[in-house]
């Protein structure tokens, strides 16, 4: 099945101003680093899955010592992602494939981490894709995860409005929810952090910020039109994230060590 692009380049450009050049989600670094924390990289297998224009796959390899996969299903970003490799001196150690959606082309057992950071956000069947992440794990292997979650009960009128002004796809589930999808794939030990007070934090910072100090360049990049839907949008995220609707959340679970799939 073939995947319509979804993040346009002027999009881009304003998801760099907002959240730093290479990063397709809060935190930048901080993220990344939330992700790996606790876990030994130097010298392992890591598959970043919807890895974007690629900066989080090459800080794995270039700060924590990784040889990193990364795949996306939009091809723009993967080009990206590949000239920001070679400029940083990474291309022999940091891989990016164009992946359609669906089972992935990789070998049984053959990555000893798997990072997600905001696509299982946007996965339907996140069930069907937990066991593809579990076919491709060693035995041991960790699958580290960030998304964004709801709380229990029907999402609110301004959930749906906020999904019109974001023309995205998502799904969102509980975080016990997501803990009970990966039992269910076959995964030992879930567990979930959320973090969703800094962000509720955050994006009210970057709320103001869209209204005020990047509103030029954002006009710059969008035009008026597209800059007043685009600060619109972000006006809901806050709110959103502000009545604790929209939740922030780092996951983890392990391959088992013994037993066949």
């Amino acid at each position: 099945m073939s995947h319509a692009d979804e993040y346009t380049d002027a999009m881009v450009a304003a998801m760099d101003l907002i959240w730093g050049e290479g990063f397709m989600a809060p935190g930048g670094a901080g993220n990344v680093e939330q992700l790996v924390r606790g876990l030994e990289l130097e010298g392992r297998e890591v598959l970043d899955i919807g890895c974007g224009q690629g900066l989080p796959s090459c800080l794995l390899a270039r700060d924590y010592g990784a040889q990193v996969t990364g795949t996306d299903l939009e091809a723009h970003l993967i080009d990206r992602a590949r000239r920001r490799a070679e400029g940083l001196g990474l291309t022999g150690r940091v891989h990016f494939e164009v992946v359609e959606p669906g089972p992935m082309p990789f070998a049984d057992e053959h990555f000893d981490v798997i990072v997600i950071s905001g696509a299982m956000t946007q996965v339907a069947d996140k069930v069907s894709m937990y066991r593809e992440c579990l076919r491709v794990l060693r035995p041991g292997g960790v699958l580290s995860c960030y998304d964004w979650m709801k709380p229990p009960g029907p999402l609110s009128d301004d959930m749906h409005y906020w999904f019109e002004l974001e023309g995205l796809t998502y799904e969102l589930r509980t975080p016990e929810e997501h803990m009970t999808m990966l039992e269910e794939a076959g995964f030992d030990s879930p567990a979930y952090r959320d973090k969703s007070g800094w962000y509720r934090r955050e994006s009210a910072r970057e709320y103001e910020r869209l209204r005020g100090e990047l509103r030029p360049e954002i006009v710059r990049l969008l035009g008026d039109g597209e800059t007043q839907h685009f600060i619109e949008d972000w006006r809901m995220l806050a709110k959103l994230c502000e009545a604790g609707e929209l939740l922030q959340v780092y996951s983890r679970a392990f391959r088992p060590e013994h037993g066949s799939l």
